[in-house]
């Protein structure tokens, strides 16, 4: 919502309602694993009014849901764009425009304080007119012009999409121009007339995981169906779709499958409409092209010749010699990170790269260009002591939108050129008083006995007498980092209520590269249970709170290690939120994309990986002789990404066994559980009121 991520594998776009495995005897609550069957239904709403009927009836829930939407929908906001040439794109939500504008400016007139702003398209319209109820999933536009993009719109907020392409000199969908019905698709532009497409309508099968395995060539004015077919990925692969950099120099075509999240197979598409594989580690990370060399990120070390690459680093290879099939000659090291440093995202302009890096989970940003003698790179002069992300690149620009955020101080965003100072150009004002508190930066020890970093956010004059109301958010998982991010809605509701925030930076994440996130893989899953249990021990036992006061929270991955957690010390927690999560950790891969996420949690299939995954899976770890606290467990009917099973089926287990929970199902959203900032704003407002009921108020327990 608030800035323009470069895809990943986390956040790609998927597809729709993928059908369940054959049902079982052995699961009572199988059934809920219908999405849209009748019963399931009626139980959900049968617990929506139960579980609303508490929190939507606390005297705090609407003053708090009022503020988060007037925060969420505010007008002074900053309308984070995307860079195309020299304009700047935008969709914009408020509360006239609940689904939202696409709009633009140039980039001259972006970096003043009242852009003059041309809307292309309205999404509010659009649903009207076609009784659709679109939400905006993005576009992507053909440069140098960018006036031909591929929309994606879905249904409810789901990850399918369907696909329609949009001229934005007339501000209207091209008629007979490339279309595709729903379902879970990519497109890559090769020219105005080809595009590079993945997709099961019409052109192709589907992999195990629910994804479009067949990749084809589109020609305009052609029926995809009839598309030259070339490429076809392996039924049990997690991934195979195109991309293509389209620059100055020329255009480069690539397909990447991806056996699983963390391996790629890049084949060129040349010049002949042949696909040529390259010769790269198979755990290797693709980022982008610039002046004809693959940049990727190495998740193992690599050695070319005489030289070796370190993991973590950023690296480039000539195509011609990754192209010619005689063998990679020569690499270089574009950025190797050094102790305690991990790259955290990679951006290309016109002629060089941007890397933004967390060195100890906090923000660096540099800077490298290509020359003859390799690459030169600097440190670009940023604010400290907090989060640094490059917003928006563009191949026909030389200017970047960079972002500064921490957890006191609102975010900033700059203009980078190349040389020169950064020049801040918007900047969100503060949604709270921030003098009363202090961040600091703190070190538990897990099991084993690693050093686990985590940050509390707190009141300065804050009495260390293990009665602060605590709140835990982690996630560790998929090489995914958790730095330090401006408060939200819901923090901000929290520290003012008297709360601490706590964010804690486990293994299975990437604040510290690949080998923080390898650790906790498959076999080694426990070490980021095992973290976050440490950081809530530490809490304990340094008195900032205690079991009675402690409560944690997380989603999707983080739904599943909240889960794992309280299922197994029960004792350190009174309240817990569960978004969006896995939780049947021994079906997962049956269930709509689960089985692309084999190489990060193991194949159930596998009868020993099977026996380690049943210790920690908490569907099947709950049990009615232990003592839980009442969780809050919430979803979504439209989330085609994580199954909503997973929360239906354990709410119905827990129930069944006499614990306490609350349920809230949203009907639409997708996997973030909100379609809009509206709903974004209601669910801020339950996690709130939960919480404070949990934490806070005396009469619980």
């Amino acid at each position: 919502m608030k800035k323009l991520k470069r895809m990943t594998f986390m956040t790609a776009i998927g597809v729709g309602l993928a059908a369940g495995p054959a049902l079982s005897d052995e699961d009572p609550f199988i059934w809920l694993e219908e999405v849209e069957g009748e019963r399931a239904l009626d139980w959900v709403r049968e617990q929506n009014a139960r579980s609303l009927k508490i929190l939507e009836g606390d005297a705090r829930f609407e003053a708090i849901r009022a503020e988060a939407e007037d925060i969420y929908t505010a007008t002074d906001r900053i309308p984070y764009g995307g860079i195309l040439g020299d304009e700047v794109h935008n969709f914009w939500q408020d509360d006239d425009n609940v689904r939202g504008l696409w709009r633009k400016t140039s980039l001259k007139s972006y970096a003043t304080d009242a852009p003059e702003w041309e809307t292309l398209l309205d999404l509010d319209k659009l649903a009207e007119a076609e009784g659709e109820n679109w939400v905006y999933k993005g576009r992507d536009c053909l440069g140098p012009d960018h006036t031909r993009c591929l929309i994606r719109l879905s249904r409810g907020g789901g990850d399918a999409v369907v696909v329609r392409e949009f001229d934005t000199v007339s501000k209207s969908f091209v008629n007979g121009g490339f279309e595709l019905a729903e379902g879970k698709q990519w497109t890559a532009w090769i020219d105005a007339d080809t595009v590079l497409v993945a997709t099961g309508n019409g052109g192709g099968t589907m992999n195990t995981s629910g994804y479009p395995r067949m990749v084809r060539v589109w020609k305009r004015g052609t029926g995809v169906a009839d598309a030259k077919l070339v490429f076809e990925g392996a039924e049990d692969d997690a991934f195979a779709f195109p991309t293509t950099s389209i620059r100055e120099e020329g255009t480069t075509a690539l397909i990447i499958k991806a056996p699983d999240f963390f391996s790629q197979t890049l084949f060129l598409l040349d010049e002949t409409g042949e696909t040529v594989m390259l010769e790269l580690p198979e755990d290797v990370n693709f980022q982008d092209v610039l002046g004809g060399h693959l940049l990727a990120l190495l998740r193992s070390d690599w050695r070319v010749g005489d030289a070796t690459f370190a993991k973590g680093s950023l690296i480039s290879v000539a195509l011609d010699d990754l192209a010619d099939g005689g063998g990679i000659r020569t690499a270089q090291a574009v950025v190797t990170p050094s102790e305690g440093r991990s790259i955290d995202g990679v951006s290309v302009t016109r002629d060089r790269v941007l890397v933004a890096m967390l060195d100890d989970v906090k923000g660096v940003l540099a800077t490298a260009k290509p020359g003859t003698d390799g690459w030169t790179t600097r440190e670009v002069a940023m604010p400290e002591n907090g989060t640094l992300e490059v917003v928006s690149t563009d191949a026909y620009s030389d200017a970047a939108l960079v972002n500064y955020e921490s957890f006191l101080v609102p975010d900033t965003l700059y203009l980078v050129g190349d040389g020169g100072a950064p020049k801040p150009i918007k900047s969100l004002p503060a949604r709270f008083d921030a003098a009363p508190y202090t961040t600091e930066q703190r070190f538990a020890t897990s099991a084993d006995g690693t050093k686990v970093p985590y940050f509390v956010v707190r009141s300065k004059d804050l009495a260390m007498d293990g009665t602060a109301p605590t709140m835990v958010y982690g996630y560790g998982g998929f090489e995914i980092s958790i730095s330090p991010s401006y408060a939200s809605p819901l923090t901000k509701a929290w520290l003012e209520a008297g709360g601490v925030y706590v964010a804690a930076n486990i293994r299975g994440g990437g604040e510290f590269g690949p080998e923080w996130h390898q650790s906790a893989l498959k076999y080694n899953r426990q070490r980021a249970f095992d973290d976050f249990i440490a950081v809530a021990e530490d809490l304990i036992a340094n008195k900032i709170t205690s079991p009675r006061h402690l409560g944690i929270r997380g989603g999707s991955n983080g739904g599943l290690l909240v889960g794992a957690t309280f299922t197994q010390r029960p004792d350190l927690f009174n309240a817990v939120i569960c978004a969006v999560p896995l939780l049947d950790m021994l079906r997962y891969h049956m269930l709509l994309a689960g089985a692309s996420w084999i190489g990060e949690y193991g194949d159930p299939e596998d009868a020993k990986m099977a026996d380690y995954i049943r210790t920690y899976s908490p569907y099947q770890n709950v049990k009615a002789d232990a003592e839980y606290p009442e969780v809050f467990f919430f979803t979504s009917t439209k989330d085609d990404r994580v199954h909503p099973g997973h929360a239906r089926k354990m709410v119905a287990r827990m129930s069944a066994q006499g614990h306490p929970v609350l349920y809230y199902e949203n009907t639409e959203g997708g996997h973030s559980a909100a379609a809009n900032l509206k709903q974004r704003a209601y669910t801020d407002a339950l996690q709130a009121v939960y919480l404070m009921r949990k934490l806070m108020d005396e009469n619980e327990s």
